[in-house]
C-alpha cells in the first residue's frame, strides 16, 4: 500500500523559514519533518511513497536525489576526481515525486497522482504533522469497517473545523470550531479507495470540502480515533515544541530506533 503525503504548500504561517523552503523540508532535530513522517509510516513496513509537490518543488527533489550522498562517510579525491564511500546509511524507500503545481488545492493534488496509487487502497497525510498513531491498528480498522475512507481523529487546542461523529465512529458532519469546542479534528494519516478520486473535480478542489463532506453525508468516512500523541508544525511556535521534544530524546512519534 502506498503512501501519499502532501507536500505542496505555501506554509504561510511559518513564513520564518518557509520563504526559504516548502514547509515539509522544515527541520526538527536536522532532518526535514517529511522524513520524520516517513520513518513513522517506514517503521509499519510501509516504503514506498508518493509526494505532492508544489511550493519549491526543487527543494524536495534535491533532497532525495542527493540523499544517499547526504548520509555516507565519504572521501573526495578532488586531484583525482574520485570518491570513495566508506559508510553508508540508506532508506528502503521506493520514493515518487509528482510535480501537482503550485496553487493547485489539496483535492487537486491527490487527483494529479491517481495514476501512481495503481487503483489499489492507498494512506494519505500531511507533510507537516507528525503522530504515534498506530499505522497497523489505522489500516486494519479500514479493513474491517469496508466503507471507503478513514481519517484519524484526534483531539488538539482548537484552531482547526471540528468532525460530528455519530454511532460507529462514522463521520456525518464538518463545522467549523467554537470556542465550547473539545472536539476531535481532521489529524490527517488516512485510508482511502481509489473511489474518493471520482469525488475530486479539479486543481481547484479542496479535499476537506466537497469530496470529504459528500462522501460523510453518504456514510462512508469513518473515524479512527486516537487519543495520543499529535501534532502539526502550523508555526515557528509549534516547530520550537517539537525541537523541544526531539532534544529531550522522548520524541513520542519517534517509533523507529
Amino acid at each position: 500500500m502506498k503512501v501519499v503525503i502532501l507536500a505542496g504548500g505555501f506554509g504561510t504561517r511559518i513564513s520564518e523559514e518557509s520563504h526559504l523552503k516548502p514547509k515539509p523540508m522544515i527541520e526538527i532535530g536536522e532532518m526535514p519533518i517529511l522524513w520524520h513522517i516517513m520513518k513513522h509510516y517506514s517503521h509499519y513496513g510501509f516504503n514506498e511513497f508518493v509526494i505532492c509537490l508544489g511550493y519549491k518543488s526543487h527543494v524536495i527533489k534535491d533532497y532525495f536525489a542527493n540523499y544517499f550522498l547526504h548520509n555516507s562517510d565519504i572521501t573526495f579525491d578532488l586531484q583525482n576526481n574520485n570518491m570513495e564511500i566508506h559508510r553508508s546509511k540508506s532508506e528502503n524507500w521506493k520514493v515518487t515525486l509528482v510535480e501537482t503545481g503550485l496553487n493547485t488545492m489539496t483535492g487537486g493534488r491527490i487527483k494529479r497522482i491517481k495514476e501512481y496509487v495503481n487503483n489499489e487502497t492507498f494512506m494519505l497525510t500531511y507533510g507537516d504533522g507528525v503522530s504515534d498513531v498506530n499505522i497497523d491498528e489505522l489500516v486494519k480498522f479500514h479493513k474491517a469497517h469496508g466503507k471507503m475512507a478513514t481519517l484519524t481523529a484526534v483531539t488538539t487546542g482548537q484552531r482547526f473545523g471540528v468532525l460530528g461523529i455519530g454511532e460507529g465512529d462514522s463521520i456525518d458532519q464538518f463545522r467549523e470550531k467554537k470556542n465550547e469546542d473539545g472536539s476531535y479534528i481532521n489529524g490527517g494519516f488516512m485510508v482511502l479507495e481509489p473511489e474518493i478520486f471520482n469525488y475530486i473535480e479539479g486543481d481547484s478542489t479542496t479535499f476537506e470540502k466537497e469530496p470529504l463532506e459528500t462522501v460523510a453525508e453518504q456514510g462512508q468516512l469513518m473515524a479512527f480515533k486516537h487519543d495520543g500523541f499529535w501534532q502539526c508544525m502550523d508555526a515557528m511556535r509549534d516547530k520550537q515544541q517539537l525541537e523541544a521534544l526531539w532534544a529531550s530524546g522522548k520524541a513520542p512519534w519517534k517509533s523507529w530506533d
